[in-house]
C-alpha cells in the first residue's frame, strides 16, 4: 500500500498492489496500522457500507452533520465510479473546492474522506459497487445534502443523462449552506 496527499489537504489517495498468477489476483485492501501512521492518529472504524448502481447513477453531495461526523475510506470492489468530494470546512483554504477521483476495480485506488466533506459518485459502469468504511455510525437525523448539481461547484459529473434520486434533487444550495464543521 502506498499512500498519497490529495490536493485537498486531509483527502489521501492510497493505491494497492495486486499480485496476479494463473489462479486469480491478491492484494492487502487495508493494514490498520499503516493508515494510522499514514493518517497520524489513531482511526476507528464502526460500520461498512456497500452501494450498487447503474451506469449514470449520481448518488450525493452527501455528509453528516456532528456529533454524528463520518470520515470515510472509499473503493470500487466492481466497477468504476467518479468519485467527488467537496471540501465543506469553513475554516479550511480550500473551502468549496471539490476534487475528483476515478475509483475502479482495476486500479484498486482507494480514497480516504475525513470529516467535513461532502461527499458523492457517478457511476461509469453498469452495477458499480462503492463500498465504505465509517468512523461513525448512521444517524438519520444528522444527513444533509449539497445539491449535486450546483452551479457554484461547477462539477463535472461527465454525463449527459444523470439519474437522481428526489432526495438529492431537492437538496440545498451552496450559496446558502451554512456549514456545521
Amino acid at each position: 500500500m502506498t499512500f498519497h496527499n490529495a490536493e485537498i489537504e486531509g483527502l489521501v489517495i492510497i493505491e494497492t498492489k495486486k499480485f496476479f498468477d494463473e489462479r486469480g489476483f491478491f492484494f492487502e485492501s487495508f493494514q490498520q496500522e499503516k493508515f494510522d501512521d499514514y493518517i497520524g492518529r489513531k482511526t476507528i472504524f464502526v460500520q461498512e457500507n456497500e452501494s450498487c448502481s447503474i451506469k449514470n447513477v449520481v448518488r450525493g453531495l452527501h455528509f453528516q452533520k456532528p456529533p454524528f461526523a463520518q470520515g470515510k475510506l472509499v473503493r470500487v470492489p466492481f466497477g468504476k465510479v467518479l468519485d467527488v468530494v467537496v471540501d465543506i470546512r469553513k475554516n479550511s483554504i480550500t473551502y468549496g473546492k471539490t476534487f475528483t477521483i476515478e475509483l475502479s476495480q482495476e486500479t484498486g485506488k482507494q480514497l480516504w474522506i475525513p470529516e467535513g466533506f461532502a461527499h458523492g459518485f457517478i457511476s461509469l459502469q453498469e452495477n458499480s459497487l462503492l463500498s465504505y468504511k465509517c468512523t461513525n455510525y448512521y444517524n438519520k437525523e444528522s444527513e444533509d445534502a449539497i445539491l449535486w448539481n450546483d452551479k457554484n461547484l461547477k462539477i463535472d459529473w461527465n454525463s449527459n443523462n444523470p439519474i437522481i434520486s428526489e432526495k438529492d434533487q431537492l437538496a440545498q444550495e451552496f450559496s446558502t449552506f451554512v456549514s456545521p464543521f
